[in-house]
């Protein structure tokens, strides 16, 4: 089979730091190509995969409205000229790049790792359209209210290859974030527990070029890390991430939306390392409470008795949620079964 996957350009595919999307894209297309599918990618700059690679757009993650439009029609060309040449579109990029195919008979999966509006949905439902399927990463996304067409929940997926399942860590083990340090995803949270607990907390990720989320980390944030308690390691790789998550007490979520799926869960899951969440957007279709993790309501919640039911947690079962519900080859061929 023929399969064309979309990436939105900014951030290379696969990305070399932060990027859980593009990475997503990357292994997807990797495990399409090791089932025999000849698979072309259309994604930003320096992008790599083991077929073909179609660049477009730049790697800016702030663009003009003239530049995403500019994006948008490299696309549609693209589409017009070469949709007959594929048996599958899969796009993770933009719905309206799918317009001028809509009522083509090429099949097309549009999937969803953010939220969505639902008024564009309905938009574009209205239009004349053939062989059209919607997923989301998560039921949060997928079982929304108002949502027309044909969806399915099909979750994301880790590379257990680069994750090492640690089976025991000291008593005093650290606490984990790891994430983009933005307001949303509750790093501030993950301080204040840490204060309120005694629990040294390691913070990795990156500061955006975005103005407000620079204003965050210098003043709520780099005003609190004191090497000591409070640690700040900056963006980390792979290997890098594998070692961090592996050595954590517990990974925290305590985020302050409603996040659709984040991968960055199930990757501490598979190093044996517990989820601390709030209970948010996916959150508790991922971290099943007293099995793999523990969900509260507020910072308030955590008591000892919360404490006392985190320790109770086997790392085993944390490993086992991850690598049975969020394998690859598994979500592979449930995208290609619709």
């Amino acid at each position: 089979m023929k399969i064309l996957l979309i990436m939105d350009p900014g951030i290379p595919v696969p990305p070399l730091l932060y990027g859980g999307i593009e990475r997503i894209v990357f292994q997807l297309a990797e495990e399409y190509t090791s089932l025999g599918n000849e698979v072309t990618l259309l994604a930003g700059p320096e992008s790599s995969i083991s077929g073909k690679v179609v660049s477009f757009g730049s790697n800016k993650l702030i663009k003009s409205k003239l530049e995403m439009l500019t994006e948008s029609f490299f696309v549609w060309k693209y589409l017009l000229l070469h949709h007959k040449q594929f048996d599958l579109i899969h796009s993770f990029g933009r719905l309206i790049y799918l317009l001028p195919i809509l009522n083509k008979r090429t099949k097309k999966i549009m999937s969803y790792q953010r939220d969505i509006t639902i008024k564009s949905i309905q938009s574009v439902h209205k239009l004349p359209h053939k062989n059209l399927y919607f997923t989301g990463c998560s039921n949060y996304i997928s079982q929304k209210k108002g949502l027309t067409g044909k969806w399915y929940t099909v979750y994301n997926f880790i590379d257990t290859q680069k994750l090492t399942f640690v089976n025991k860590v000291p008593q005093d083990a650290p606490f984990v974030f790891l994430g983009r340090l933005d307001s949303i995803k509750g790093c501030h949270n993950c301080i204040a527990l840490s204060k309120k607990t005694n629990r040294k907390l390691i913070i990795a990720g990156n500061i955006s070029d975005l103005p407000h989320e620079k204003a965050y980390f210098e003043d709520e944030i780099k005003p609190q890390i004191d090497g000591d308690l409070i640690q700040y390691i900056g963006p980390v790789n792979d290997v890098q991430k594998n070692e961090l998550l592996g050595k954590a007490y517990a990974f925290l979520m305590l985020i302050e939306w409603n996040e659709p799926f984040g991968i960055v869960m199930a990757e501490a899951l598979a190093c044996g390392t517990p989820v601390l969440g709030f209970a948010k957007g996916a959150v508790k279709e991922v971290v099943k409470d007293g099995v793999n993790g523990i969900i509260i309501n507020s910072l308030e919640s955590y008591t000892e008795q919360i404490e006392s039911r985190l320790n109770k947690i086997k790392r085993l079962d944390c490993y086992l949620s991850a690598s049975t519900q969020f394998n690859i080859k598994h979500i592979a061929q449930e995208y290609l079964s619709i």
